[in-house]
Order: C-alpha cells, then sequence, then structure tokens
C-alpha cells in the first residue's frame, strides 16, 4: 500500500490536492484530500469524489477513424498525411486549433501546442470563459490580480458578486465561512438569482440582469456621501476621481431601485456594511462577465474598494497573475511565424464558413459548449472540414471526428497544474497505468512533428526540461527540484500596491480605455430585451414576453464533464411563480424556450429564486431531442474582451406538456 499525491486538473478555481492510497497491485483504494493544503484544506467536491470511477466509464479506448478501431500508426498517419494536403494546399491559415481547458495541466494543455505553433496553425484568444473581466480590470488596475485566498481569514466583509462559490468555488466558500464563525465576519450575496451560496449569506441583493453597473455605482454615491471614502488613499493611489464622482451622483438610489430593483433602504444597508466593515473582499463571479456589457460590470464592481481605500480589494482569477513563461512552454517564442487569432465565442461563424479544413480538438467540447450551436455544428459537419479529436472520453465533440485519439487522464500521467483561485502548485505524479491504448498530448504532438518532418530541436525537448526553465524565478522558494520531490510551493505573485496602468495607480477613468475609443468609465446601458405584451391564445398559451435566461455551474459537473457519473446534465429551467401565472405553467410542465438562433425543451420549475423575466437553466444542458442550450446563445462577442454574453440571452416560452421531474 503506498499513498500518491496528485492535484486536480479539472478547470476550476479550488485545483485541489488529493491523496491516493493504491495497493500492491496498482489498484485505487481510496481518495481524499490532503489535509495539509492550506486552501483546498483535506475535502473533495463530488467530482474529485467520483474521479476514480469515471477511470473507467465512456472511455476513448483506442484510436478510430471514420468509427472503425485502428492502430495508432494508422490514425496518426492518416492525420498527419491529411494535414500535410492541408497545409500544401490551402495554407496553414486552413488549420484551425481548439484546445480549452478541460485539462489544466501545463504539459498536456499548454506543451502540446508547440507543433501547431511551429506550422503556424490558427488558434483562438481563449475568450470563452473569463477574458472580459480579465480585460476589464486591466483598464483600471493594469492587470487583474487581486486579493489571494490565504488573506481570506483577516476579512471583515464578504460580498459575493456574481459568483455562487457554494458550488463553483467550495474551497473558497469554506474560507468565507470559517471566517465568519471565528471574527464575526458578515457575508453578502449580490445575484439576481438565490443559489445555493445566497442561501447561507447574512444579506442577499437581487437585481435584474445586467443592472450591476448601475447597483455599483448607486453604491459608491452612498459610500461618497457618507463619508466612507478614503480621500487619503484616493489622493496617493489614484487617478480620475473626479469624474468617479459626478458620474456616481447620477446615481442616487432612487434611480438604482427603478433601474435594478434593488429597493433603496436595502442599498443603503449594503453601504452601512462595507463602510463599516474592514477590510472586505469583493469576490467578483466569472458569471458578472458573461453578459452584453459583462467586461463593464467587472470594472464598475472593482472601483468600489478602492473608493474604501484598499488595494486590489477584489478576487477575480489570479490566473494571469504569475510569472511563468507561457510562451515558452507553448513554443509561440521559438517562432517567428504568427498564428492568427480568432474569436473563441465567433467560433460558429468561422467554422460554418468552412475558413477552416483541418481542425484539430483537445482538452474542449466545443460541440456543447461554444455560442450558437446550430450554426457551429453545421460547420464541422461539412463535407471539407476534417476533424480530430484527442479527448479521454467520449463527447458531444468525439461524435462529429474523422479520427479519435485516446487521451490519458489526469490520473494516468505526470504534469503541473497552474490552479487560476490559488497559487500553490505540486507536481503530479501518475496515480495508476494508462487504464486504455491512450497516449498524452505531448507524446501525439511530438509523434505528428516526426511524420510532418518537422526540424526544430524545440518540438523534441523532454516537458519536464522545458518546464523547469519556464519556471525559473516563478517559486517563491525552491526550485524544479524541490517540485519534482512532491513538495508544494508557492508561486510569485506581484504586490497588491503595483498598478501596472500609464499614471502607474488606480485610474478610476481609465486612459486605456479612451485611447481604446472606449468610454474612461464603465457605462450602464440596458439589456436589449423588449418585454412585449402578454397575451393568452386559445388553449395554448403562449407570452410575446422576452425572459432573459441565465445558466450557471451546478456542484455534480465541470463543464460538460461527468454526465457518466452523475447522468445528463438536468434540462430544467426555473421561472418565477408570477410569470409561471400568467403563462398557465405548473412545476414539470414541458416548455419550449426559442429565439432566432435555435430552441430547447426543458422542464418548468416554479421558484421565487429568480425574478419575473428571469429564466434559469444549469449550464450546457441538451433537451431530450439532443438540441443543446448554446443552440440559444450569440456567438457575436463582447466589444471588450471579446467575452460571451450567455447571460444575456433573449428568450421566449411556449408551454408544452407536462414531463417526469427531474432532480438537480
Amino acid at each position: 500500500m503506498k499513498e500518491i499525491f496528485t492535484v486536480c486538473a479539472r478547470d476550476c478555481y479550488d485545483s485541489c490536492s488529493m491523496i491516493f492510497k493504491v495497493n500492491d497491485n496498482g489498484n485505487i483504494i481510496s481518495v481524499k484530500g490532503d489535509p495539509h493544503h492550506p486552501i483546498t484544506r483535506g475535502f473533495l467536491c463530488p467530482r474529485g469524489a467520483k474521479d476514480v470511477e469515471r477511470l473507467t466509464k465512456n472511455r476513448v479506448d483506442s484510436p478510430l477513424v471514420s468509427g472503425v478501431n485502428v492502430d495508432w500508426n494508422k490514425a496518426l498517419d492518416i492525420t498527419a498525411t491529411k494535414l500535410r494536403q492541408t497545409i500544401e494546399k490551402h495554407g496553414s491559415e486552413s488549420v484551425l486549433l481548439l484546445n480549452y481547458s478541460g485539462n489544466m495541466g501545463l504539459i498536456s494543455s499548454v506543451f502540446a501546442q508547440r507543433v501547431w505553433n511551429a506550422i503556424g496553425a490558427v488558434r483562438t484568444d481563449g475568450g470563452l470563459c473569463s477574458n472580459s473581466g480579465h480585460r476589464g480590470l486591466e483598464l483600471h488596475y493594469g492587470d487583474s490580480h487581486g486579493i489571494l485566498p490565504e488573506e481570506l481569514s483577516a476579512i471583515d466583509l464578504f460580498v459575493f458578486w456574481g459568483f455562487n462559490a457554494k458550488v463553483s468555488a467550495p474551497h473558497l466558500w469554506a474560507l468565507a465561512v470559517e471566517t465568519r464563525k471565528e471574527r464575526g465576519s458578515k457575508i453578502v450575496v449580490i445575484d439576481p438569482r438565490i443559489g445555493k451560496t445566497a442561501k447561507k449569506a447574512d444579506l442577499i441583493i437581487q437585481p435584474r440582469p445586467g443592472t450591476d453597473i448601475a447597483l455599483a455605482y448607486g453604491l459608491i454615491y452612498l459610500l461618497i456621501q457618507r463619508g466612507f471614502s478614503d480621500q487619503t488613499f484616493i489622493d496617493r493611489w489614484t487617478t480620475g476621481y473626479a469624474l468617479l464622482e459626478e458620474e456616481a451622483r447620477r446615481w442616487k438610489p432612487e434611480r438604482v431601485e427603478a433601474v435594478s430593483g434593488v429597493n433603496s433602504a436595502l442599498l443603503k444597508i449594503l453601504s452601512e456594511i462595507y463602510g463599516n466593515r474592514r477590510p472586505s473582499a469583493t469576490m467578483i463571479g466569472i458569471g458578472l462577465q458573461k453578459n452584453d456589457f459583462g467586461a463593464d460590470q467587472v470594472r464598475a464592481v472593482s472601483l468600489i474598494p478602492a473608493v474604501l481605500g484598499m488595494h486590489r480589494g477584489f478576487f477575480y482569477s489570479l490566473g494571469n497573475s504569475f510569472f511563468i513563461d507561457m510562451d515558452f512552454i507553448s513554443g509561440q517564442s521559438l517562432t517567428e511565424k504568427k498564428p492568427g487569432i480568432v474569436e473563441q465565442v465567433a467560433l460558429a461563424d468561422y467554422v460554418s464558413k468552412g475558413d477552416f479544413k483541418f481542425i484539430y480538438i483537445y482538452g474542449m467540447n466545443p460541440a456543447l459548449t461554444v455560442p450558437n450551436q446550430d450554426l457551429f455544428r453545421q460547420g464541422l459537419s461539412r463535407d471539407d472540414v476534417f476533424v480530430v479529436v484527442h479527448d479521454t472520453h467520449f463527447s458531444k465533440t468525439t461524435d462529429f471526428a474523422d479520427v479519435v485519439l485516446p487521451a490519458p487522464s489526469f490520473l494516468e500521467k505526470e504534469d503541473l497544474v497552474v490552479p487560476w483561485g490559488h497559487n500553490y502548485i505540486r507536481y503530479s505524479y501518475p496515480v495508476v497505468p494508462p487504464l486504455t491504448q491512450c497516449r498524452s498530448e505531448a507524446q501525439v504532438m511530438q509523434e505528428l512533428a516526426l511524420r510532418l518532418d518537422l526540424k526544430e530541436n524545440w518540438l523534441f525537448q523532454e516537458p519536464k526540461e522545458v518546464l523547469s526553465e519556464a519556471l525559473s524565478g516563478a517559486l517563491e522558494w525552491g526550485d524544479w527540484n524541490t517540485l519534482l520531490s512532491g513538495t508544494a510551493i508557492k508561486l510569485k505573485t506581484r504586490p497588491r500596491d503595483f498598478y501596472p496602468t500609464p499614471s502607474g495607480k488606480i485610474e478610476f477613468s481609465s486612459s486605456t480605455a479612451l485611447e481604446m475609443g472606449i468610454e474612461g468609465l464603465p457605462q450602464y446601458l440596458p439589456l436589449r430585451c423588449d418585454e412585449g405584451k402578454k397575451a393568452r391564445v386559445g388553449k395554448l398559451h403562449i407570452s410575446e414576453k422576452e425572459f432573459i435566461l441565465l445558466n450557471s455551474a451546478t456542484s455534480k459537473y465541470t463543464s460538460t464533464q461527468f454526465q457518466e457519473i452523475f447522468g445528463p446534465i438536468p434540462t430544467i429551467v426555473e421561472i418565477n411563480p408570477e410569470d409561471a401565472d400568467i403563462l398557465q405553467i405548473k412545476d414539470a410542465d414541458k416548455l419550449k424556450l426559442y429565439n432566432s438562433l435555435g430552441h430547447i425543451t426543458a422542464e418548468a420549475r416554479i421558484t421565487c429564486s429568480v425574478p419575473s423575466g428571469v429564466l434559469w437553466m444549469p449550464r450546457q444542458s441538451e433537451s431530450e431531442g439532443g438540441e443543446p442550450q448554446n443552440s440559444l446563445t450569440s456567438s457575436v462577442p463582447q466589444e471588450i474582451g471579446k467575452g460571451p454574453r450567455f447571460n444575456s440571452t433573449r428568450v421566449k416560452v411556449k408551454k408544452l406538456k407536462s414531463i417526469k421531474n427531474t432532480k438537480v
């Protein structure tokens, strides 16, 4: 019996340190969280607890070509031949690499990009998840780093703004709850939907979707009026305060209430809590920036701590905060070829037009996750497009593949996972030998390079050598050999009073934004949702009213992963009782949600968790007929950061018939 330490490689705030017990035959006996990890501290989410079971379910066991099992040599030969022919006929600009965060390991995700950078393949901007929020923060702070999770134990107020942390970041949530217990801290949740986090909060603020900028300005107005702003800090560390104050004066509580639906008395209570409880941590959720004006929402909310005199008193993501040379790992800095970049959110538009003749996919399930699915799937189905998918499990995307290659799970290979929710790293060693005919992303990358007769020596470097060099100067202490010994080490982060803006200060009015031709201050604009009129026609009750459809994560799924364990992502839709009454909808009724892009059917769940005019669904579900939720979502990127507009999706609702209830 032995214990093996590894790190969960999933796209998650927490990046849990895990301990597996393995017997002498190499079988896993048990798994638990590492109790000594300062952030994840010994417990696992439902997904981490089930990773052992997922090892043997729905796996891609061997290479497939047109659905037929073949050996690795044939699969790679066919892939390389088709890739070479595509480049010769159409150029490298016709080759698209689609990879994302299905595995967060540096070897699996980043190092494996080297062959694609060597040939100059097109790649995406990675804007599907958090880019708009990062770009918004950078406009005012120079970069997007903020509070470190280990600092949360000294916080007197947690404001989870658009952040259902109990579900999506359970270990950060646990730190906040523990701090509340030990210090008497308060927890406030600001979210249009009352989710699991809100139900455990001391105060819930429920604004209408897309009105957070108005709410933030109204809060800033009250903080200034009540003398809570820190003028000494503002004079020393900021620019543009007079412009911020002028804008805030336009947002008196009565106007904020009219726009956001937040009662003015409740807003005043929030200002008192914010003003009297310092230090505070404004925990900005990734979902806050997934709407039409998401970047501006994050911009506005992030300015509140600065008014109160706090250096970067927010938490968003630490993913861009470290000193790791990612361009070296990916090979981008080693070649003179500059790949074309396309917006990830707009993939449906590019792929459907046939811009790409060869698409290679790993670490991503785009046939469910990208917007405007009907159009995207039409593109994948084109006769002139050759699709290769390298993955651990069968997915909706493998259904569209000409070649499917089996990959090892994170439990079957070594890697180094870099978190985006904290700054502790530990080298991961394999827990079990490969259970399928899988080959790693790095191995396949190098085998393709050989078949393409590429001569660059850096394509064939050992991954560990590359990581050792890339992490030089990135660690707080120790070195690469310390990591290989299994020791957990902290990554260096920049000081919270470091502001790489043109002025070297927090810029309430961003000079960079003005140079880009956008407003220096965040601007509130209403979501383009025409409620129309409500009507009842014949026996089938129809509303001409448009609803805002929100979606967010649930505890059993990481993106589309774990459906082989927990079953399909439930296709349920939450609707307010007032709206249900107008449409004569009852629990478990079957509803059709539709707009100009597509439709999906879902089971009604009547609840006060969502306000009137708002619907909510678990992220990335499919209806009985296989229609994906993202058939409803726009592929037009945001202006700032090119992020998605998922939580600005407008739909109409049509009642169909009752179906059996499903639990989330």
